[in-house]
């Protein structure tokens, strides 16, 4: 049920966004008197799920659930239509109209898309507000990732500072590190100290490179929320509720420690005391277990503790468009992971995407989600590769600079070839997806 949950929100979203991405095409077309032959929902492969000719335009939803398009008259896209290439241009199509008309069809989609994500973040900042966290309800800091131990950081810090400012929502230190060049951080330590830690400047992509992209954690407590059957955590006596004290006598108060602890006692019998009920237990596990193996999972951080900011219906403009932008920025900037070898492995397809969606139908964060997609839909369309939005508007500008259009022969062949590289990139993203469903990765 949770797979059909996450499918049905991913399939919601990009219907609504590849149909309103359209729309940026199809407008300014109709406004400039281009005849739109096709609009579809979906691709429609050899048939339609559902179709209707209404004026010149086939309305249309495929079934193959992998994107949309306009098939506008006059013009080299993913339809391939060679035949009507060959024919003298009509006043009706795209390639007909002046370059400038052209460029806003093509930009239209990109647009619309901005905009969509703009505006979602609006409401979803007027209807729900944003969440943060303060310092004040970081009861125990944060678990450190063990990359970060070399500069200073310790478990149980919590952050004053970040580049001389009091930052709004703590829990977006280790974005701030590894996206928004965050270098100068002020920490409280756990006995009452304070430390200001200089990071080196490539510290973001030895964060991705040795897996500390989340480098800081909310430090939860050790008290077991569910154990696996089979595993032995509950054939040792284990049970819900009971709030781990040490693991061979190494304090394990915070999960953090759990895992260093296990580290340390690998291939060794365990002693393990807890407190159950109020009263203390000691329970012995023979045989040396992983934490995986154990079978326990503990009480995540308490997010009764996150506060709300709400806005205003003005304020909720402002900080919606800021969220927006702010959004586009930082997807722009992790680009930079892309081109690693570890980011390529990285990259993910619809599986990827679905699993961002709740696993409950939760409208707060679909509508998050879908903003975020919509931002990601436009930086991606943009990009100069033929077959793409960005191709074509790539082409065009340099037929306004040179005053030359692009010979058709070369459009058919970049087309063909945009097309293939795309296919290639879907093919090898939703390959990643399987290859970690199988891996566990």
């Amino acid at each position: 049920m949770e797979y059909l949950i996450k499918g049905g929100q991913l399939l919601l979203s990009l219907s609504l966004l590849i149909v309103l991405h359209e729309f940026g095409h199809y407008l300014p077309a109709r406004k400039f008197k281009t005849r739109i032959e096709k609009f579809y929902l979906f691709f429609d492969y050899k048939f339609s799920l559902f179709k209707k000719k209404i004026g010149d335009t086939e309305w249309g939803i495929g079934w193959i659930p992998l994107g949309g398009y306009v098939k506008i008259s006059g013009m080299i896209d993913e339809s391939m239509d060679k035949e009507q290439m060959k024919e003298e241009p009509k006043e009706w199509e795209f390639r007909a109209k002046p370059a400038w008309q052209r460029l806003i069809i093509m930009v239209g989609g990109v647009t619309v898309n901005i905009i969509v994500g703009i505006l979602i973040y609006m409401m979803v900042v007027f209807v729900w507000g944003r969440d943060y966290l303060t310092n004040d309800q970081l009861d125990h800091g944060f678990a450190v990732h063990e990359h970060f131990e070399q500069y200073g950081f310790r478990d149980g810090d919590k952050i004053l500072k970040i580049e001389g400012e009091t930052p709004f929502n703590v829990l977006t230190i280790s974005m701030d590190i590894a996206i928004h060049d965050a270098r100068n951080i002020e920490v409280l330590h756990e006995d009452g100290s304070t430390q200001t830690i200089n990071l080196p400047e490539d510290i973001d992509m030895t964060m991705f490179t040795e897996g500390a992209m989340r480098g800081f954690v909310p430090r939860v407590k050790t008290k077991i929320d569910s154990l696996t059957k089979g595993h032995a955590a509950l054939n040792a006596g284990f049970m819900l509720n009971d709030e781990l004290l040490s693991v061979n006598g190494e304090s394990v108060e915070y999960r953090d420690l759990l895992l260093d602890v296990m580290k340390n006692n690998n291939n060794k019998p365990l002693v393990v005391d807890l407190i159950r009920e109020g009263k203390p237990v000691t329970l012995n596990i023979p045989v040396d277990p992983t934490l995986g193996k154990l079978g326990v999972r503990f009480e995540g951080f308490d997010t009764d503790k996150i506060q709300t900011k709400h806005y205003s219906f003005f304020e909720s403009i402002s900080e919606g468009f800021s969220l927006g932008i702010q959004t586009l920025g930082d997807y722009v900037a992790q680009m930079k992971y892309l081109f690693t070898s570890k980011g390529a492995g990285s990259v993910g397809g619809f599986g990827a995407i679905g699993g961002m969606f709740s696993p409950t139908w939760d409208w707060h964060s679909f509508w998050m989600n879908t903003a975020f997609i919509s931002i990601v839909l436009a930086f991606m369309n943009i990009l100069p590769i033929p077959a793409l939005d960005g191709g074509h508007i790539m082409f065009l500008l340099y037929e306004m600079i040179s005053g030359r259009k692009p010979n058709e022969k070369f459009m058919e062949y970049a087309q063909a070839a945009g097309m293939i590289l795309l296919l290639s990139l879907l093919l090898y993203a939703n390959g990643n997806d399987v290859v970690k469903l199988f891996t566990g990765g």
